[in-house]
């Protein structure tokens, strides 16, 4: 059973703050060197602003008081150097964080990306496709804010507040202590806030995640929906996760904006607080006119830093359940790994269940202790119920999960001891959900084998009798298929997957319904097609058309997980079995409909 249905909410491990920042900073490591840059650039800009308020504390006690207008325009003259020179660095160090940023997404998605190539099919069984395209996409790019504005900035803001607190300090310690007074509250409400704003964002991204696995199913069924004329009722499902989504997403907005009239309200109080001693002070002549104005300033340089520090932490907060669905799924450990390096020799074809007993995670065996030899070169068709175990077989062969108990051998060799790659790449695999790239027919057959040149893609499309419909299309073999081949029939999809199958030349061949779909025309010719390419190879096919698998070395009967029956077709029909009433079954329905 799925751990996520499109209207469940996704689980997710809580992570710390800490472990959340130490993996995000990780990937500027790469980048240490424009960082380092961008951090100094942004120093000499912070440097520069400091120098701004005592300049300016110059020019009034010193230089205006005295009339001196020579002073005071070497004065302005500096400061306007400095601060033309600071806005050039920061103008450069906007650009290159920008560029750092972008890469690091990259680097991002692209670990993301692979590493879900590399998951087991239980992870997909688990999950719709559309929460994980929410995660590639909409979570990665939700950290571009995080990146460009706020880890960069974090740095400088800290040493600004540093510096700005230490000048305040000595220029007038009990204003200095006044204009702090009301940190702790601030504190204590910042802390309140993220506390609960943290699980409202992690909310709302489910409820995206949600929606987007939602519209995922939707257009990739609707063929489906307009047959069936239920539009309305998707739009009001649709309407339905919207809706979700744009309530979680309120509910998290609204107490993310507590945040900054927090701020602005502590600021204020503490200008107020210092306006009303600094009264007193001027009164008693221990503060001159030229030293409040440059505290006063000191004092929005000192809130500056702790409303970008604040923006800073609230960034992280709503970012943070971003990182944590991305570090989820890049925790998540593929069930099937490469125990070692192990290479798979050359595969004769050989092919061995040991005492094989499967579950899909439930408890529930779909097989019971499977036990056969296939010879090399061997034809063997399993046939059975749906949801016998005929596809779970063939899954274990190709190792797309290991079994539970026992040993699948091929050669002699335990298919869990060598590489997967090594493995599958000696094997044709053609399934019954047939599945075609949005690219063209060459393309599509070309990933039997990647190497393979246009004259290998034509003969093995001429293997399976697809040359001939193929020609007749306006582009022939660079025909654009369409997403998942729509532009084509269900029979010649599934012509073009099995010329797929047969580019990669295998050592073992696995049909799994591989001529469901093709008229009985069509598969006279596959037939021709598959008997040359069957030879020398050991073969597994699965078909509920019996009529298909009558020449097979031989045939294995499943049900309910356990080989009840093997043999030939004749000796199977002779033994008046399970096979022989689904053979007659089938032959007396297809009579009748006659």
């Amino acid at each position: 059973m799925a751990k996520n249905t499109m209207k469940q909410d996704e689980e997710l491990n809580s992570r710390s703050n800490l472990e959340l920042i130490i993996r995000l900073l990780a990937y500027l490591k790469s980048y240490s060197i424009k960082v380092t840059i961008i951090l100094l650039l942004m120093i000499f800009v912070m440097i520069c602003s400091l120098l701004n308020p005592y300049l300016l504390k110059l020019c009034i006690d010193k230089y205006i008081s005295a009339n001196n207008i020579t002073g005071l325009l070497a004065i302005a003259a500096v400061m306007l150097i400095l601060n033309v020179l600071a806005m050039y660095a920061s103008r450069l160090r906007i650009n290159m964080m920008a560029a750092v940023t972008n890469k690091i997404l990259l680097e991002i998605r692209q670990e993301l990306y692979t590493h879900i190539q590399k998951l087991s099919f239980s992870f997909f069984d688990e999950r719709p496709v559309g929460k994980i395209l929410a995660r590639v996409i909409g979570d990665v790019n939700s950290l571009q804010e995080l990146f460009s504005n706020s880890i960069t900035n974090f740095i400088p803001e800290i040493l600004t507040l540093i510096c700005v607190t230490i000048i305040m300090l000595s220029m007038n310690l009990k204003l200095a202590l006044i204009s702090m007074l009301i940190l702790p509250i601030l504190a204590t409400g910042l802390f309140l806030i993220q506390t609960i704003s943290r699980v409202r964002w992690q909310n709302y991204r489910q409820k995206r995640s949600n929606m987007n696995a939602f519209t995922h199913e939707d257009f990739s069924g609707i063929r489906i929906i307009q047959a069936f004329a239920v539009e309305s009722k998707t739009s009001n499902s649709f309407i339905s996760y919207v809706k979700d989504m744009m309530d979680s997403f309120i509910r998290a907005v609204k107490l993310n904006d507590m945040f900054w009239p927090l701020v602005e309200f502590s600021s204020g109080i503490g200008r107020v607080l210092v306006f009303i001693y600094s009264i007193k002070l001027i009164r008693s002549g221990q503060l001159t006119i030229g030293t409040l104005i440059a505290f006063t300033s000191y004092i929005d340089m000192f809130w500056r830093p702790i409303m970008n520090i604040c923006n800073f932490y609230n960034t992280l907060i709503t970012n943070f359940a971003a990182g944590e669905r991305i570090f989820e799924i890049l925790d998540v450990q593929p069930d099937i790994t490469n125990l070692n390096n192990a290479t798979m020799p050359q595969i004769k074809g050989a092919v061995e269940f040991k005492n094989v007993s499967f579950d899909y995670g439930d408890g529930v065996n779909v097989l019971n202790d499977i036990n056969f030899k296939v010879r090399s070169g061997e034809s063997i068709a399993l046939v059975g119920a749906t949801g016998a175990g005929k596809t779970t077989i063939v899954n274990l062969i190709s190792r797309f999960y290991d079994c539970a108990q026992g040993q699948v051998l091929i050669d002699n060799t335990n298919v869990q001891n060598v590489t997967i790659e090594s493995l599958r790449s000696q094997m044709g695999i053609m399934l019954q959900d047939t599945f075609l790239f949005s690219t063209s027919i060459k393309e599509n057959i070309r990933y039997g084998r990647l190497d393979a040149s246009d004259a290998d893609i034509v003969a093995a499309a001429k293997a399976v009798n697809a040359h001939e419909f193929i020609m007749k299309l306006p582009n022939g073999y660079d025909t654009e298929v369409n997403e998942r081949g729509s532009r084509l029939s269900v029979g010649e999809r599934q012509l073009i997957s099995f010329a797929r199958a047969i580019l990669a030349n295998p050592r073992i061949l696995i049909l799994d319904e591989a001529t469901s779909n093709i008229d009985t025309q069509t598969e006279k010719l596959v037939q021709k097609g598959i008997k040359q390419l069957l030879h020398g190879r050991t073969s597994f096919v699965i078909a509920h058309r019996l009529s298909t698998i009558r020449d097979c070395d031989r045939i294995m009967v499943i049900d309910r997980g356990e080989i009840v029956e093997s043999g030939s077709h004749k000796e199977l029909l002779n033994l008046g079995g399970l096979y022989y009433n689904l053979f007659t079954s089938q032959y007396k329905f297809l009579t009748e409909s006659a």
